[in-house]
């Protein structure tokens, strides 16, 4: 099973965040801008929070709220759940699964290194089992 190491090892290495104090909508603009559905929110060099297009719905959508005057630490989610570079795609699965999130912060000694989306995930769970059942039919064939 692959390591959340090698799924970045793939990816583009930048990461995406905002400021808490930027308004909502300058949030919501660099995700389209990116096409991706969350940013993560640093504090300086400390990750603060993640936002993603679910807490735009339910926090200001759906709340009547306005994205200019809200400030991103309003409806950013606080409680991040993070992996680090030695866990197992198999274990992100697990826990995008569970905690019902799409996207996993990567933390190394506390900072933050990139981002791990379920989107990445299921690529390489996908990979994973097409080399496996690769491997099964040439044994099987032999």
């Amino acid at each position: 099973m692959r390591t959340v190491r090698q799924l970045l090892e793939t990816k583009a290495p930048e990461v995406i965040a905002i400021g808490p104090d930027a308004p909502v909508i300058d949030a919501i603009r660099l995700m389209a801008e990116k096409r991706i559905g969350a940013v993560l929110v640093m504090d300086g060099a400390r990750l603060a929070g993640i936002l993603s297009e679910r807490d735009y719905a339910r926090k200001i959508v759906l709340q009547g709220r306005s994205s200019a005057d809200t400030p991103v630490r309003d409806i950013m989610t606080a409680q991040v759940i993070s992996v680090g570079l030695g866990d197992t795609a198999e274990r992100c699965m697990q826990l995008v699964t569970d905690k019902r999130i799409r996207h996993l912060p990567v933390l190394e000694d506390g900072q933050v290194v990139g981002v791990v989306s379920i989107g990445d995930l299921v690529k390489a769970v996908i990979e994973d089992q097409r080399v496996e059942l690769d491997q099964l039919q040439r044994y099987i064939a032999s």
